[in-house]
């Protein structure tokens, strides 16, 4: 593909950022500098220049990005953000993907951002913004992740976890890879926990991810959301409580104890007294596997359970923001199990696997007994 910007891309376009490395240029020579992590994750912050673009440059590589802004996670209310990247291996530039607005975070969340997006080895990136009707944010940026290696757990540091919960539930505790177990570097988030009461529902999500990944690959991908999370939102800790990947291997997510009432960032204005649970993956169309589906279940099962609320029952939640589907202190009937967009006008967590939660409450239910 020619390396230029075509006329196309900046027709109609309120913000356009295009990166495409000149063949003889390095990587220390043309990124601002990163912000770094253990085990070599690093994450590049490049601002996006409102009506107009930025010249084509290189980019460190990359295997995932989001775009962010200073303000309020509804900011971009109305509007729209695309992206297009280069594929760093074959050269080669994929298909626009549009990205979703303000669609998880704390229910005081300071700063908005689409959902990150998971594109794969990657060394350039277009972005394309149109604005909705309260005009662009102030601070536009993409945010552009390396997830490394993952920092190193120490010999005697278990990476799956087996033992039951203090509590000794009915639902079996299922087997959960630590933050050890894929790489979490703890130096960065923030130190101390937040707690709230048990969780009363459990909220699915889609990471919104590639669906085919080697389940092996999973560990990166978390890595990778992790520092979008942290480095980029601000966020302190990943914002879901436990994510499943293909496989049905579950991932320990927020730090805090996986028994315990960690109050995650995951459902705008729902979080207290809740547990997000991310499907590793888009469902829109693709069919959640098996596996995923009973992954998800185990973990609901055992996590509702600790708090004797039933998987196939329902609980009230209090609106904590008016960012939701409803005005911050509405009192909300909701499923046991329910899904993102139960709670946040989203497609998360994509039809095909919204359309399997009666299912998965059926198997949580048995679990428990």
């Amino acid at each position: 593909m020619r390396i230029s910007i075509p006329a196309a891309v900046l027709a109609g376009c309120t913000a356009t950022l295009l990166f495409q490395p000149p063949a003889a240029a390095t990587d220390s020579s043309v990124d601002p500098a990163p912000r770094t992590s253990a085990g070599g994750g690093s994450v590049t912050s490049v601002a996006l220049t409102s009506g107009g673009a930025v010249a084509p440059r290189a980019t460190r590589a990359f295997d995932l990005l989001g775009v962010v802004w200073d303000g309020p996670p509804t900011a971009l209310a109305g509007g729209s953000v695309r992206v297009r990247t280069r594929d760093a291996a074959t050269g080669r530039w994929g298909d626009w993907h549009t990205l979703e607005t303000g669609a998880d975070g704390p229910d005081s969340a300071q700063r908005g951002s689409t959902a990150p997006l998971w594109v794969g080895h990657s060394n350039g990136v277009a972005v394309d913004v149109h604005p909705g009707p309260a005009g662009l944010p102030r601070g536009l940026r993409v945010d552009l992740v390396d997830p490394g290696q993952g920092a190193a757990a120490a010999d005697d540091q278990p990476l799956t976890e087996h033992a039951a919960g203090p509590e000794a539930p009915t639902a079996p505790r299922p087997g959960i890879v630590t933050r050890k177990g894929w790489g979490a570097d703890e130096s960065i988030r923030e130190a101390g926990f937040v707690y709230t009461g048990s969780a009363r529902v459990a909220f699915v999500h889609h990471t919104d991810t590639a669906t085919d990944y080697a389940c092996s690959d999973a560990p990166k991908v978390i890595r990778g959301i992790y520092l979008f999370h942290v480095q980029t939102n601000k966020w302190r800790d990943i914002g879901y409580n436990f994510l499943v990947d293909r496989c049905g291997t579950i991932y320990e997510g927020r730090a805090g104890g996986v028994n315990q009432p960690v109050l995650g960032a995951h459902t705008l204005g729902f979080n207290t007294n809740s547990s997000g649970i991310a499907a590793i993956g888009t469902f829109s169309k693709d069919d959640p596997p098996q596996e995923l589906q009973d992954g998800i279940a185990k973990i609901a099962a055992w996590k509702l359970d600790l708090g004797g609320w039933k998987a196939d029952g329902s609980a009230q939640l209090t609106s904590g923001s008016d960012g939701s589907l409803y005005p911050k202190g509405t009192v909300v009937d909701f499923a046991s199990i329910s899904g993102h967009r139960d709670g946040f006008a989203t497609e998360c967590p994509g039809d095909a696997l919204y359309q399997r939660l009666p299912d998965i409450r059926d198997t949580a239910a048995r679990l428990q007994g």
